[in-house]
């Protein structure tokens, strides 16, 4: 009881200045308040009061919204690009060399000897439809079986609306006239949907370019022999045969271990004929080797990884890197490279390679100069920006820190590729790393891949999935390459340069190099000057508080000052606002005590007398009669209250109260 006297008490003390209701708090606010507009308000007549108090309302309103624009802006987290200009020693980067073909022809030879035969056949019924060049007439028998499991088809667009799909190796074949096109309907596009196939011939070989309206297309079934297939077509013959070999390559080449696609590639001994770095001579075990599916062994030149990496003690021609290859262009591979020379990528130490993306090909008969700036990016990190330092908060599982490299956007999109596959698929794609306890896609072990790959690839919302499960690094280096070419050897020196070169390589007197397999690559610096791209916050919590402060200050001469008086007077109102809720519960628990009794309260004198006098009991109406009353309810007796006087009963006399009045 005591302790909420105190509190009341104390409530009191802190409510003396500015009073006891609103009114009187709002009244002392604007009267002593620093905010200029308030004091006008309750100084000023009554029309002067009210524009006054318009006023004030409304650049209160103007000083709120700016500050919601402020504070949105400051939360937006914008960053603000700086560049400046440094010079220093660098380190030279990594340079990574790969022959475009990723595998002697003569060693893969017996593995593709049969899809070989099969392309060869289709391009020759392709190119020269005859009635006579049915599969039964070649010798020995095609392999029709490797050949149904992903076929090639022409699709015939005499009728857009209604186009034909045309089986190339189909024994009992008929006319395209004589078939119903309603009953042969297939989409026309990048991805066609199944349609039903014509067992019909191309058409002869007389017909004018008008009427050649055929188009080599993919086939591409869930299952083999099942009627859930699109047909992937192509302008052009070349990229679906292309397209087409790679697939069934892919098919095959998965099921050859490792080690035996590395022994069938380009071995660095035979591909790196000369190495010079700056002044200090180099070859082929200066380089770091790496399997890499699209390009079969490539070499990496200052990796970094088992030695320090090397620095650049120039720049210019000279203090770079110089090398020979030779990539044996005789040997390739007919029907999967196209394009002949060398992939080279330049790149950090210690991060993988993707030279599908990121290289560049280098031209045989030729050297290549390629002179390199640097430019180095930092990155701004959570909240600023979605980027990452290792890649440690990136929730798709990097598969190629199997190599031991450094994270990369490009390795988190292929890993998020390859665990869809694994997951939807069943299987993994043969580009990619793949984990341990899952096998390569094939054809035999799983008819449908091909069909799943293709739909998963062209599939926007698992791209989606994986762009936004995948980040940027935060810091990262970039390589500004200026490419320069010329004809090596010229015509009055490749005489005594191929026979040294051959005689170095093959310690023949002959020659076997020409000027189709060799070329030469200079990488160097071009300046030492090197750019830094950094990123700043745009606005900081100093901009958003003097920014804060100037718009308070302009509309209504404010300061911090003032927030704090505002501050003050909304304690004030909440202890006003307990004051009230104490008086009020005072109140209820009064109502309350009145309830009980609805007349005055008895007295002191009234209670004890009614223990011993039931005529002083209330009866309520209705109450029984006297002689039927209960008996007194029993309870604790009345104190003695006798024992209280000064002097016992027997000394006092009878007239003794008579007295005492």
């Amino acid at each position: 009881m005591n302790l909420k006297k105190y509190f009341v008490r104390a409530l009191h003390r802190l409510q003396k200045g500015p009073g006891y209701t609103y009114k009187e708090l709002l009244v002392w606010y604007c009267d002593n308040t620093n905010t200029h507009g308030p004091k006008r308000i309750i100084k000023e007549g009554p029309k002067k009061k009210f524009i006054w108090f318009f006023l004030t309302l409304l650049f209160a309103s103007l000083v709120f919204w700016q500050w919601g624009i402020l504070i949105n802006t400051y939360l937006s987290y914008n960053v603000t690009s700086s560049l400046s200009i440094g010079f220093k020693t660098m380190k030279f980067p990594a340079v990574t060399v790969c022959n475009a073909n990723p595998f002697k022809y003569s060693k893969v030879k017996h593995l593709l000897k049969e899809l070989d035969r099969l392309i060869e056949a289709a391009l020759e019924r392709i190119l020269q439809p005859t009635s006579g060049n049915s599969s039964e007439n070649i010798s020995p028998p095609l392999d029709l079986e490797l050949w149904n499991q992903i076929p090639l088809v022409l699709i015939d667009e005499h009728d857009k609306d209604n186009p034909i799909i045309l089986d190339i190796f189909e024994r009992n074949q008929t006319s395209v006239g004589n078939e119903t096109a309603a009953d042969n309907k297939a989409t026309v596009g990048n991805e066609t949907s199944m349609g039903n196939e014509t067992t019909a011939a191309p058409a002869p070989t007389n017909t004018t370019s008008e009427e050649k309206k055929y188009k080599l297309a993919v086939k591409l079934c869930s299952q083999q022999g099942s009627d859930n297939c699109t047909y992937r077509n192509f302008s052009s013959a070349a990229q679906a045969v292309s397209e087409w070999y790679i697939l069934q390559s892919t098919s095959i080449l998965s099921k050859v271990p490792l080690q035996e696609r590395i022994r069938m590639g380009y071995q660095a001994e035979d591909m790196i004929l000369a190495c010079l770095y700056g002044a200090e001579p180099c070859n082929y075990k200066n380089f770091t080797q790496i399997y890499h599916p699209d390009h079969g062994n490539c070499y990496i030149f200052n990796w970094g990884m088992d030695e320090e990496a090397l620095n650049s003690s120039n720049p210019g021609a000279e203090f770079g890197l110089k090398l020979i290859l030779d990539i044996s262009q005789q040997d390739y591979i007919p029907y999967l490279s196209s394009a002949a020379g060398a992939r080279l990528m330049l790149h950090q130490q210690k991060s993988f390679p993707f030279l599908k993306d990121q290289g560049i090909y280098a031209m045989a008969g030729t050297e290549t100069s390629i002179s390199v700036l640097v430019d180095e990016l930092e990155r701004m990190g959570y909240p600023y920006s979605d980027c990452t330092m290792n890649g440690s908060d990136v929730p798709v599982k990097n598969l190629y820190s199997q190599y031991n490299t450094s994270y990369s956007i490009q390795a988190c999109l292929r890993s998020c590729f390859q665990n869809d596959m694994m997951e939807i698929c069943g299987c993994g794609h043969y580009m990619f790393p793949l984990p341990e306890g899952v096998n390569y896609c094939n054809n035999e072990d799983y008819p449908g891949w091909a069909y799943c790959y293709s739909s998963l690839r062209s599939s926007i919302r698992h791209r989606q999935i994986c762009i936004d499960s995948c980040k940027e690094t935060c810091n990262d280096t970039q390589y500004k390459m200026t490419i320069s070419m010329a004809d090596w050897p010229s015509e009055a020196s490749e005489d005594w340069i191929f026979h040294i070169l051959s005689y170095e390589r093959d310690m023949s007197t002959n020659v076997t190099l020409d000027r189709n397999g060799i070329i030469k690559l200079n990488i160097y610096f071009q300046e030492y000057n090197y750019r830094t791209i950094s990123e700043s916050a745009a606005t900081t919590i100093v901009w958003l508080l003097s920014s804060l402060g100037g718009q308070f200050g302009f509309w209504m001469g404010g300061s911090v000052l003032c927030l704090i008086e505002f501050g003050e007077i909304i304690i004030d109102s909440l202890w006003i606002t307990v004051i009230h809720l104490i008086s009020w519960c005072k109140g209820l628990k009064q109502k309350r005590a009145q309830a009980r009794y609805p007349d005055a309260p008895p007295t002191v004198s009234e209670l004890v007398e009614a223990h011993t006098n039931l005529g002083f009991q209330h009866e309520d109406a209705g109450a029984l009669p006297r002689d039927e009353a209960l008996p007194p309810e029993p309870g604790t007796p009345p104190p003695n209250y006798d024992s209280l006087r000064v002097q016992p009963l027997d000394i006092l006399g009878p007239d003794s109260d008579a007295d005492t009045e």
